[in-house]
């Protein structure tokens, strides 16, 4: 190596440490902008979410430790004494037990209805956009007027179909639940075939190529690339149904005998009074804690079986 060569190694390893440097520190300050961008735009979320949710949440566990009298007007501190005592009576369990069966009878039927809507209204056929229109309307239909139509639909003096279901207690908890299905499927609809729509056409032609038929094609190929929006589906229905309260308010107030359709909502509701305000707390304490377990449990196992492929 000649004496310039040398001279010219050396001086290009200073300047190509001084540009590193000076490319590291670049990256850091970007790195910094993109933070404090970010906190931006997660400031008025975080002040909402702890105003209005993380503050009332954490402010029933106190709730629960005081026991009011009718009035409301003297607390008196019973500690974790209420929370065994109301987690384990029987306003708690048969709630728990309505709801169940509310989640039983609303989750699957809407799912199921909500995907054989979609995959009919999947076609590229003239004036399907009316049908898609339709199937989705409930959409923008609130519980309430869901709630009035049916009763008047299934109304044993005026309604369409005349029967006594929402009188009958072995039937009233299913009548509600058909409101209440009627009213999730244009969600349904809309969210399963949004994820009809993403599947791309050259994998469902190389099915028909391979001697699938459309049953078969729809179980073995379009099913399991719509399996991470059942998921999505199965958890958004069950909290719903967990939560579900104003078409029980309207249709049955709970009857029609005492209990037969109180769900755990409802039996909060009946407890927003002076004298019960600890125990109301203590069951909606419960309901989340039950939601999220049952959350948990089917992240578990329905992600094991979500196909997440392109």
């Amino acid at each position: 190596m000649t004496i310039s060569e040398s001279l010219g190694t050396a001086t290009a390893a200073p300047a190509e440490a001084e540009l590193g440097a000076s490319d590291h520190t670049s990256r850091g300050g970007h790195r910094v902008r993109e933070g404090l961008l970010a906190a931006g735009f997660l400031l008025p979320s975080t002040i909402i979410f702890v105003a209005f949710f993380y503050r009332p949440f954490i402010k029933l566990f106190g709730y629960g430790l005081y026991r009011n009298n009718a009035s409301g007007t003297n607390q008196r501190y019973v500690g974790i004494s209420q929370y065994r005592q109301v987690l384990t009576s029987h306003d708690f369990t048969e709630g728990l037990a309505n709801s169940g069966k509310y989640v039983l009878y609303t989750v699957p039927a809407g799912i199921i209805l909500g995907t054989l809507l979609a995959v009919t209204a999947n076609r590229k056929l003239r004036g399907i956009k009316f049908f898609q229109t339709v199937f989705s309307s409930t959409v923008a239909t609130s519980v309430a007027v869901a709630s009035v139509i049916f009763y008047v639909l299934i109304n044993p003096q005026v309604g369409v179909f005349q029967v006594d279901w929402l009188a009958n207690p072995h039937l009233a908890l299913l009548a509600v639940s058909l409101s209440s299905i009627w009213q999730n499927l244009g969600l349904s609809f809309v969210i399963v075939l949004a994820g009809l729509q993403a599947i791309p056409e050259e994998v469902l032609e190389a099915a028909t190529l391979d001697g699938f038929g459309p049953v078969r094609r729809f179980f073995r190929v379009t099913l399991p690339l719509l399996s991470p929006v059942m998921m999505f589906l199965i958890v958004v229905l069950t909290v719903f149904a967990f939560q579900a309260f104003a078409q029980i308010d309207i249709l049955t107030q709970g009857g029609p005998t005492a209990g037969d359709t109180e769900t755990i909502v409802y039996k909060i509701f009946q407890m927003q009074t002076p004298g019960k305000i600890g125990q109301g707390s203590v069951l909606a304490i419960g309901l989340f804690a039950v939601t999220l377990v049952v959350t948990l449990i089917q992240f578990i196992i329905l992600d094991k079986r979500v196909h997440y492929g392109n």
